[in-house]
């Protein structure tokens, strides 16, 4: 099922997509104020129209590089989507957009307007936000985590690149989980170990997963942890 939205989406996310009793992976696109053209897939979880005064938790799961352009089915390659595509369940809404410049890093600031409009329009609990990303979406999600500190309830990144300089500008409540393959030769581990170092010194809540023999394809057995989405659930913002 394809649908086309523009503007604020308030008219069907609020009373079509309510309508769905099953598990559903829907696509979609918005242009967002800041005039950035998102497509994106929204996945809404088993008995989200049943349970009308539940406010369900929210993923934002930002892909790599090799997913952006504009075939959205490309973000279905790896992470959640993948998961989806394949049959599995997730207990949260999950947002994946796609990143529309093949040369460019992700546009946060557009990501975010997109990000609120959703969770404006659906029934999400605000305090279960959470974030996640590999690859160039991986320092993507670093980026937020920076920039919006009050935003997300638990953050995991995949082989991202990092903001260490700016490290304690995330908010020291928030969980974080790292993982990153120890033959990663386009984001070495490096940068993951450096981060990990600094946040772990200043005292943050992290846990860092490291691959022995897996390079830059770390997501594949990241995203394969059942554990990641079962931590997620445990987390609220207080």
């Amino acid at each position: 099922m394809k649908h086309f939205f523009y503007g604020l989406l308030i008219a069907f996310l609020t009373q079509g997509c309510a309508a769905q009793s099953k598990a559903q992976l829907i696509d979609s696109h918005q242009e967002t104020v800041i005039k950035e053209h998102f497509d994106y897939y929204l996945y809404y979880p088993k008995g989200y129209d049943t349970l009308a005064e539940k406010r369900f938790p929210l993923l934002l799961f930002l892909h790599g590089g090799g997913e952006s352009g504009d075939s959205l089915v490309a973000v279905k390659r790896n992470g959640p989507p993948k998961l989806i595509a394949r049959g599995k369940e997730f207990p949260f809404l999950i947002l994946a957009p796609q990143n529309p410049h093949k040369k460019k890093w992700w546009n946060t600031v557009a990501v975010k307007q997109l990000l609120d409009t959703i969770v404006a329009n659906n029934h999400v609990d605000p305090n279960r936000i959470y974030l996640t990303g590999l690859s160039r979406g991986g320092g993507a999600a670093w980026e937020m985590a920076v920039q919006y500190p009050t935003t997300f309830a638990a953050m995991a990144v995949v082989c991202g690149m990092t903001p260490v300089p700016y490290a304690a500008w995330i908010d020291k409540k928030m969980p974080i989980w790292v993982f990153h393959g120890e033959e990663d030769e386009s984001i070495p581990i490096s940068e993951s170990e450096t981060m990990v170092e600094r946040l772990l010194s200043m005292g943050y809540n992290v846990r860092f997963t490291r691959y022995p023999g897996v390079a830059h394809d770390s997501w594949i057995p990241a995203y394969n942890t059942e554990e990641l989405y079962e931590w997620f659930m445990l987390q609220a913002r207080k």
